[in-house]
C-alpha cells in the first residue's frame, strides 16, 4: 500500500503537528540562543551592538531569505518531509559549528548555514500543514505548530541563560579533539546536535501528505506564473506582504534583545534573564499563539473571511504601548508586565500570518508564495528589526542603558506603519480568499 495515497486520520494529522513542532523548536532555539550570549560574543570579539545585530539577523536572514525560493519550488513540486528532513540535518550541524568559530568572520558564516538550513522548513510545512487539515481548523493546526517559535525561543533563553551563567565561572573549556574552547561556544554544541534526533523522527515516521486543490496534472508551477499571479493580485499580497515584514521588526527586535534589556535596565544576571524573558516567552507567547489561532478559527466559522488579519491588526493596537511602556518604567515587576503583554499580543500573528497567505493562493504555489513572504519578512523583519533597535541605542541615544527607550521608539514608528499597510489591502486580502473559498468548493 502506497501511504501517501492514505487520507490520514485526524489523530496521525495531530501527530504530523506534534513533529512539525519540535522541529520548529529546535529550529528557533537555534536561531534565537544569540539573544542571550550578547555579553560574552561581544566581549570575545571586540564588537558594537550593531555588529552583533548583524551576526544575530542579518547573517542568518540573508541566505534564509534567499534559500527560500528555490527550495520552495522544490516543496511546491517534490516529497516536502524529505526536504524538512534534510534541512534540520544541516541546520542542526551548522549550528554546532557556531560553537567552533575563532572570530566575527567566522561565526558569521556559520550563522548563514543556519539559516540556509532552516530555510527548508516554513514553506514545506505550511504547505504540508494545509493539506493535513480543512479551512475550518487550519488556524488551529498553523499556531500549534508556530508554538515551536515561543518553546524554542522561551527554552533557548532558559537553557542559554543557564549556560552562560555556568560557564562565566570556568572560563575556558577544554574538550576532547577540538581543545580550549569559550565557555559560550559550549552552548552551541548542546543546542545544536540534539537536533539531529528530529531528523530522524521526521524522515522515519511522517508521510507526505496528498496534495488537495490541484488542477494542474502535477506540474511544477513555473516562477514566472507565480509571480504573474501574485502581481495581479498585487494589492492584497504587497499588503500583507509588507504589512506584516514591517510589523515583525518590532517582534524580532524584541525577542532578540529583550534578555539584555533585563540585564543592562534592571541589572539582572544572564541566568535571571534568560529565566525571566524565557519563561515570559514559554507562558505569554504560546498563550497568545494558542488564542489567536482559536479565536481565528471561530471567527472564520462565523464567516469573516477576513478574521485572520482583522485579529493582527487588533494585536498591533494592543502590542504597541505595552512596547513603549518599556521606555519609562523604573521597576522590574511593571517592567515584566509590560513585556509579558507586548509578547502576548506579539504572538498573535505568528500562526495566522502565514495561514492567510495559504487561503490565498493556490496550492500549487502556495510553498513559492510562502517562500516569497519569508524572503520579505525575514529580510525586513529579522534582518533589519534587530539591527535597526541596535543602530537606535548605537547612533540615536549612544548609550547602551537606553536600549528600553530605543524599543519604545520602534514601535512608536513601526507599528503603525506596519498596521496601515496592513489595512490598505485588507478588503482586496478578503477578496482574494473568498474567490478561492468558492473555486475550492467547486
Amino acid at each position: 500500500m502506497n501511504n501517501n495515497h492514505d487520507v490520514p486520520s485526524y489523530t496521525y494529522s495531530w501527530y504530523v503537528i506534534t513533529v512539525l513542532l519540535l522541529a520548529q523548536t529546535f529550529s528557533f532555539l537555534d536561531r534565537m540562543i544569540m539573544g542571550l550570549l550578547v555579553g560574552p560574543i561581544r566581549a570575545a570579539f571586540d564588537i558594537s551592538d550593531t555588529q552583533y545585530s548583524l551576526l544575530a539577523g542579518l547573517a542568518f536572514s540573508l541566505f534564509y531569505a534567499l534559500m527560500g525560493l528555490p527550495l520552495a519550488r522544490i516543496a511546491d513540486s517534490r516529497n516536502r518531509r524529505n526536504l524538512i528532513a534534510v534541512g534540520i540535518t544541516i541546520w542542526s550541524f551548522m549550528t554546532a559549528c557556531c560553537g567552533l568559530a575563532k572570530s566575527f568572520s567566522t561565526l558569521f558564516f556559520a550563522r548563514v548555514g543556519v539559516g540556509v538550513g532552516e530555510a527548508t522548513l516554513g514553506p514545506a510545512a505550511y504547505s504540508m500543514i494545509s493539506d493535513y487539515f480543512p479551512r475550518s481548523k487550519l488556524g488551529k493546526a498553523l499556531s500549534v505548530y508556530t508554538l515551536g517559535v515561543t518553546l524554542g525561543s522561551g527554552l533557548a533563553y532558559m537553557l542559554g541563560g543557564a549556560v552562560v551563567g555556568y560557564v562565566q565561572n570556568i572560563g575556558n573549556v577544554d574538550l576532547p579533539l577540538l581543545g580550549s574552547v569559550y565557555g559560550w561556544q559550549v552552548t552551541f554544541f548542546i543546542v545544536g546536535l540534539p537536533g539531529l534526533f528530529v531528523a530522524v523522527l521526521m524522515a522515519t515516521t511522517v508521510r507526505e501528505p496528498v496534495r488537495t486543490g490541484i488542477s494542474l496534472n502535477d506540474e511544477m508551477m513555473p516562477i514566472r506564473e507565480v509571480l504573474t499571479y501574485l502581481w495581479s493580485r498585487r494589492r492584497a499580497y504587497a499588503s500583507h506582504i509588507f504589512g506584516i515584514s514591517i510589523f515583525v521588526m518590532v517582534v524580532y527586535a524584541l525577542n532578540l534583545w529583550g534578555p539584555t534589556y533585563f540585564i543592562r535596565t534592571f541589572s539582572l544576571s544572564p541566568e535571571e534573564a534568560g529565566w525571566t524573558f524565557g519563561l515570559i516567552m514559554l507562558c505569554a507567547g504560546s498563550t497568545g499563539l494558542l488564542l489567536a489561532g482559536t479565536i481565528a478559527d471561530y471567527w472564520m466559522q462565523k464567516g469573516t473571511n477576513d478574521a485572520y488579519i482583522r485579529l493582527i491588526l487588533i494585536s498591533i493596537v494592543l502590542m504597541m504601548p505595552c512596547v513603549i511602556a518599556l521606555g519609562f518604567v523604573d521597576d522590574l515587576f511593571f517592567a515584566i508586565l509590560a513585556m509579558t503583554a507586548a509578547v502576548f499580543f506579539s504572538a498573535f500573528q505568528g500562526g495566522i500570518a502565514g495561514g492567510t497567505l495559504q487561503l490565498m493562493t493556490p496550492n500549487r504555489m502556495r510553498g513559492q508564495a510562502m517562500a516569497i513572504y519569508l524572503l520579505v519578512a525575514n529580510l525586513i523583519g529579522l534582518g533589519l528589526g534587530p539591527t535597526v533597535l541596535a543602530a537606535t541605542t548605537d547612533y540615536i541615544f549612544s548609550d547602551d542603558m537606553a536600549i528600553g527607550k530605543s524599543m519604545a521608539l520602534c514601535a512608536a514608528v513601526l507599528c503603525p506603519l506596519g498596521g496601515a499597510i496592513l489595512f490598505y489591502g485588507l478588503s482586496d486580502i478578503r477578496h482574494q480568499i473568498e474567490v478561492l473559498a468558492e473555486g475550492h468548493a467547486k
